[in-house]
C-alpha cells in the first residue's frame, strides 16, 4: 500500500516537491518506488538499508532527527536512492532518506564528515 510522506526540507534539485509517494515494489521486499505530485520528473527507486545493506550504520545529527520528529528506534526507516545508469546498480549512501514511520515526515539527510559513498555498487 502506498503512503504519502511530508518532506521536512526541500529536496536538492526538486525545490517544489513537498510530498513523496512511497510505494512498495510488488515481489521485491524492501524496494520502493518514490514519486512526487509536485515534481512530475521525480521518479526514484529506494532500498530499505536495514534489509539490503546491513553494514550501513550512518550517524544522524540531532537536527536531522528533530526535523522528522525524533523517531523512536522502531520508527526510523532509512532508504538509499538507487541509480541504474551505470553498469551495475548503485545506492546513494551519502544522502539517505530518513522516514519517520509513525508520522510520515521524511528528509534527505546529507551525511557530512562521514565516509559513505555516493555510489555504492549493489551486489547482483
Amino acid at each position: 500500500m502506498s503512503r504519502v510522506l511530508s518532506l521536512a526540507a526541500p529536496l536538492p534539485g526538486f525545490p517544489l516537491a513537498s510530498t513523496l509517494t512511497l510505494s512498495p515494489v510488488e515481489g521485491a521486499a524492501g524496494l520502493f518506488a518514490l514519486s512526487s505530485p509536485q515534481a512530475p520528473t521525480l521518479h526514484w527507486f529506494a532500498l530499505d538499508t536495514a534489509a539490503h545493506i546491513r553494514h550501513y550504520a550512518p550517524e544522524f545529527s540531532k537536527n536531522q532527527l528533530s526535523l522528522v520528529g525524533n523517531p523512536g528506534d522502531g520508527d526510523l526507516l532509512v532508504l538509499a536512492v538507487v541509480t541504474t545508469s551505470g553498469v551495475r546498480p548503485s545506492a546513494n549512501l551519502f544522502a539517505p532518506l530518513l522516514v519517520n514511520a509513525s508520522n510520515g515526515q521524511c528528509l534527505q539527510a546529507i551525511l557530512e564528515a562521514q565516509e559513505w559513498p555516493l555510489r555504492y555498487e549493489l551486489p547482483m
